[in-house]
């Protein structure tokens, strides 16, 4: 049964995130706050962990769109080709926030999604997942958790995120009511930007 531990994101308690970390870097999937929807989320480098989060979403691993959270834009080059000034200035104007970009992937990205062409890349505007990352030392791999529930479409009380998924993962952090609408998506991987999907975030930065 997987642990439950509360994080409040004005003061991320350091120790609370070693916890989580230690799960993530044993090859554990957590669920996590962002500054949208709770994630579903994995260390990048954890091949099995992956394939994991992919069997809980019903999808192969190769055809999935996941998102890979950073803590700042200095991660990006690793694993994004090289970007112009003016994609520059929209991520920069954006993040931390609630967007999902997507941005053409470079050869350094996991053995998992080479045969990708583009990547989604997130920078939530929440302490918690960010000290996570910070700590992890490289990006998390992550999706929305879906309730089955047709009226509300993301679960956002922890406590009954932690009662459905708790035999599916093996760390739930609370911290706090989630938000039940998911980032704006936009694609930046082309000549010009194009919205996939409007969420939290505004369109205002482009």
């Amino acid at each position: 049964m997987a642990q439950f531990i509360k994080i409040y994101e004005d003061k991320p308690n350091e120790s609370a995130i070693k916890k989580a970390v230690d799960v993530l870097k044993n090859g554990g999937l957590i669920i996590y706050p962002t500054d949208t929807v709770y994630g579903l989320g994995c260390d990048i480098t954890n091949s099995k962990a992956l394939e994991r989060i992919a069997k809980i979403k019903g999808i192969k691993l190769e055809k999935a769109n996941f998102s890979f959270v950073c803590s700042d834009l200095s991660n990006l080059s690793d694993y994004v080709k090289q970007i112009d000034t003016a994609i520059f200035k929209i991520l920069k104007r954006a993040l931390p926030g609630p967007y999902t970009f997507i941005l053409p992937g470079n050869n350094n990205l996991p053995k998992e999604f080479k045969k990708k062409t583009t990547v989604g890349i997130r920078i939530p505007n929440n302490n918690i997942v960010i000290d996570l990352v910070k700590m992890l030392g490289n990006p998390i791999v992550s999706t929305s958790i879906h309730d089955d529930d047709e009226v509300l479409e993301y679960s956002t009380d922890p406590e009954l995120i932690f009662e459905k998924w708790q035999n599916l993962v093996d760390l739930v952090i609370d911290g706090g009511y989630g938000d039940n609408e998911p980032s704006t998506i936009i694609d930046l991987s082309g000549y010009e930007p194009i919205v996939i999907r409007e969420g939290k975030g505004t369109l205002d930065i482009l």
